[in-house]
C-alpha cells in the first residue's frame, strides 16, 4: 500500500505531501520547508523510505524552502516548473509532463497567475494546487509576476475540469481546513461563485496568507540555498 502523509508548517500555514511508493520504497516530497526537514527524514525513516524527488509547486515567497537541504541529506533529485524562475533544479517540469517514482505517477499541470510559474500535480484523484487554489480561496495577486485574469482561468478553465469528487490538497491553510474538493470548490469558493473573469482580474487578491519575505524568494530561487557574494 502506498503512503501518504499531509504535513504542516505551524508558523507559516504551509502544507507539504510526503508520497511513498509501497512496492518499491521510493518517495516524493511536494513543497517542503526548510524549518520542518527533521521532520521529513525522520518521517522516511519511520516509514523504511527513500527520498527520490522533491517537487516544487512554484516560487515561494513566505518560507524557505527544504529542496536543496532535503537533496543534500538524502540525495533525491528537485524537480521544479519550467517557468518558475527557479536555478539548480534537476528537472524542469512542463504541462502534460508524467513524473515517476515507483509504481507513482504524477501529471503537471500548468497553473500560473499566482505566479507565472505554478504548477499543479494530479494523482490517483487527487490535485496538488499549491498556491494556485486554496480552500475557499486562492493566491494572491500581488507577488512578482502575478496575473490575476491568468489565474482565474487557471482555476476556472483547468481545475474546476475535473470531476466533483476530486479531492483538492493545498499548500497553504487559510480557514484550518486540510482538504477540500472540485465540486465544493467550484460550487461555494466565494472568489470564483459568480464572478466573471474581468471582474476577478479587477480586485487585487490579498487574502491573509503570510508576508512575502524578500530573504525567502532570494533563497528560493536557488532551491532554498542562499547564494552569498
Amino acid at each position: 500500500m502506498d503512503h501518504f502523509r499531509q504535513l504542516r508548517d505551524e508558523p507559516t500555514g504551509a502544507y507539504s505531501y510526503l508520497i511513498g511508493c509501497g512496492e518499491t520504497g521510493r518517495a516524493l516530497v511536494i513543497d517542503p520547508v526548510v524549518n520542518q526537514t527533521p521532520l521529513y527524514l525522520s518521517l522516511l525513516g519511520e516509514l523504511g523510505l527513500r527520498l527520490e524527488w522533491v517537487l516544487e509547486t512554484h516560487l515561494h515567497a513566505d518560507h524557505i524552502s527544504a529542496a536543496d537541504s532535503l537533496r543534500a541529506w538524502t540525495g533525491a533529485q528537485v524537480a521544479v516548473g519550467a517557468h518558475t524562475g527557479i536555478a539548480d533544479a534537476d528537472r524542469l517540469l512542463h504541462d502534460g509532463d508524467h513524473l515517476r517514482c515507483g509504481s507513482i505517477e504524477l501529471e503537471v499541470l500548468a497553473t500560473p497567475g499566482h505566479t507565472p510559474g505554478c504548477i499543479s500535480f494530479h494523482w490517483c484523484g487527487r490535485l496538488f494546487t499549491g498556491d494556485c487554489l486554496l480552500i475557499g480561496s486562492c493566491g494572491r495577486t500581488d507577488e512578482p509576476g502575478s496575473d490575476a485574469a491568468t489565474l482565474y482561468d487557471s482555476v476556472v478553465r483547468r481545475l474546476f475540469a475535473f470531476p466533483d469528487e476530486t479531492l483538492v490538497y493545498p499548500a497553504h491553510c487559510i480557514n484550518g481546513r486540510r482538504v477540500s474538493s472540485i465540486g465544493e470548490e467550484r460550487e461555494s469558493n466565494p472568489l470564483f461563485l459568480n464572478v466573471s473573469r474581468d471582474g476577478f482580474a479587477s480586485t487585487p487578491i490579498v487574502n491573509g496568507l503570510p508576508d512575502i519575505l524578500p530573504i525567502a524568494l532570494e533563497a528560493n530561487r536557488h532551491c532554498g540555498r542562499l547564494i552569498r557574494a
